[in-house]
């Protein structure tokens, strides 16, 4: 009996020592091949960082409006008699509008022209008879009252009639009419929307720390919706004197050319100031940055070897100080060297010593045409 259980202990050690050794043998092979293993490279685009002139922009949204633009209304009610005017029609300063009817006002005028001339010879009359003694200085003045009460009423009249003729106060191009024949209109009804549209301006806010960097006559590039391919140019025409206290910024106008009559007032508008050109700067891809919480950095490329003379490329995150960006580029203020490989794709998977290899893909490219749906 003792005999049996000590081959059974003898067999279990066999067995577990067994195990324990496969085991530890597989963890020698396991590591073996660990080590022996060439160390992955990760696919990553590059782009090569040059120096190039780079003028910067100041970026500011603001909305279109007109050289000069008023929404036509009525001074005075009265029924309209005449429309001498279209929707969308071009107009000259002056041009005439619509009436309203003037029939009382056009008869009280005539009744008081009427009376002008016996009034007129009744103080020349009296006047004529102070100097003999006829009269006294009294009943000339009471004359002379009279014609000016006259002449002012005519006057009245005629400013009456004028107000209900209107005209245009300036070269433009009418909106959508508003009113019609034989409508009667109160006082302050708006009649059409009038707006130059030869010259067009925009009106923007810019920050008081680049305030240095404006003045009046710089050029600058406005964007809008409507016509997303078209820069339409111009310049600086005013500056507020003074700085909003409550935003820290300061308003800004510009005169903008519309001689293709493109612009409408009302449209939004993206501003870029154009600022002087700086020689020799160094800018790299947008997509090249890294955006971390103490600070933007780059991975940068470098060729190295190893212990066995084998060439492998390998990267290093670096630390930069960049300026504005602008049409996919970003302007690198230090940090980098005019000849440094950048990496511009693949970055997710990079850590700092990462081992990496160069492929070509086309997928930052922008594509002349948008696909369509």
């Amino acid at each position: 009996m003792k005999k049996w259980i000590a081959s059974a202990i003898l067999i279990a050690i066999l067995v577990f020592g067994s195990v324990i050794g496969f085991n530890a043998f597989k963890a020698v092979k396991i590591k073996e091949y660990l080590a022996n293993r060439p160390i992955p490279e990760l696919p990553v685009t590059v782009t090569t960082a040059q120096l190039e002139d780079w003028t910067p922009h100041l970026r500011a949204i603001g909305f279109i409006e007109p050289i000069q633009g008023v929404t036509v209304a009525s001074e005075v009610a009265g029924k309209v008699v005449k429309i001498n005017f279209e929707s969308g029609q071009k107009l000259k300063a002056g041009d005439l509008l619509l009436s309203l009817d003037s029939n009382v006002e056009q008869a009280n005028l005539k009744a008081a022209q009427g009376r002008i001339s016996a009034v007129q010879s009744n103080y020349k009359r009296m006047t004529s008879l102070l100097s003999k003694g006829s009269v006294s200085q009294g009943q000339v003045d009471d004359a002379e009252a009279e014609l000016l009460s006259l002449q002012g009423q005519i006057e009245s009249y005629k400013a009456t009639i004028n107000r209900r003729t209107i005209k245009a106060p300036f070269d433009g191009i009418t909106g959508l009419r508003n009113v019609y024949m034989g409508e009667y209109l109160s006082a302050g009804t708006e009649i059409v929307r009038l707006e130059d549209v030869s010259r067009m301006r925009i009106r923007f806010t810019v920050a008081q720390n680049d305030l240095n960097k404006i003045y009046v006559g710089q050029p600058m590039n406005i964007f809008v919706d409507a016509e997303p391919d078209t820069a339409f140019t111009g310049k600086i025409s005013a500056i507020e004197p003074a700085v909003n206290f409550q935003s820290g910024v300061i308003q800004v106008q510009a005169d903008i050319p519309n001689v293709a009559q493109k612009l409408r007032s009302g449209m939004f508008a993206k501003a870029n100031i154009i600022l002087p050109t700086l020689k020799d700067q160094i800018t790299i891809p947008e997509t090249a940055i890294n955006y971390t919480l103490y600070g933007e950095t780059v991975y940068l490329l470098t060729e190295q070897q190893d212990d066995q003379g084998n060439t492998f490329k390998k990267v290093t995150q670096r630390i930069v100080t960049l300026g504005k960006s602008q049409n996919g580029s970003v302007h690198v203020l230090s940090g980098l060297n005019s000849g440094d490989i950048v990496v511009t794709s693949g970055q997710v998977r990079l850590s700092n010593g990462a081992h990496v290899k160069v492929i070509e893909s086309d997928l930052l490219n922008i594509p002349s045409e948008i696909p369509a749906l």
